[in-house]
């Protein structure tokens, strides 16, 4: 009950936070300019999976997953590499459809898989993650299309490696507390499913009502 009711109270945390924040974060780290250079472009991958707080849960949750499973590595790679696929669809022109709506449902799904501790085929698991990754990577590409080469590689290089870095992170976290208690991991990691669901409910808000 405590740990249900803490939940629900980091869940509207969530929600606050991502109300006051979206305005800032509507704007890329370049002002909306294309990178020009290697460091312009390495910069810019590296902000926008940070400042896109749908994108940073999302990953977040992929560490916490990681952690839960025991796979620290495998979903943080395989959600880097479905980016970098959905990226590539996107610079050479294809079209995803309902791209946002997608990213949003994951999320949700995602604060689901965390906050009940759901376990499935590592492999499974990792295929679905990398799934969700396209289309992030998708929604990642709209601000590096038209780019020159050296910039737009750089750019697919950092935003590869902070999601990386920040999975891995949470995953670690997560497993270090389960080797001091298994119940506190679960409970911590419940807490983060409730931010998660938090933001879902503000960004469905904000399609629906927009507001």
């Amino acid at each position: 009950m405590i740990i249900g009711q803490r939940t629900a109270g980091v869940g509207l945390v969530g929600a606050a936070l991502y109300a006051t924040t979206t305005p800032a974060l509507a704007h890329h780290v370049m002002d909306g300019q294309l990178p020009a250079t290697f460091a312009q472009g390495f910069l810019s991958g590296i902000g926008h999976p940070i400042i896109g707080i749908d994108h940073l849960v999302f990953i977040i949750g992929v560490g916490l997953l990681a952690g839960l499973m025991g796979r620290r590595l495998l979903l943080p790679l395989a959600f880097v590499f479905g980016s970098w696929g959905g990226a590539a669809v996107h610079l050479f022109g294809l079209n995803i459809p309902f791209a946002e709506i997608t990213i949003l449902v994951g999320i949700a799904l995602m604060a689901v898989a965390v906050i009940g501790n759901i376990r499935m085929p590592a492999l499974l698991t990792a295929g679905l993650i990398a799934a969700a990754g396209v289309f992030h990577g998708y929604a990642y590409a709209e601000s590096i299309f038209g780019a020159e080469p050296t910039p737009l590689y750089a750019y697919l290089a950092g935003f590869a490696v902070i999601q990386f870095i920040v999975a891995v992170i949470a995953a670690s976290v997560l497993m270090l507390v389960q080797t001091r208690s298994a119940s506190m991991a679960q409970g911590c990691a419940r807490v983060a499913g409730g931010a998660m669901a938090g933001v879902v409910m503000v960004v469905a808000s904000n399609m629906v009502f927009g507001v």
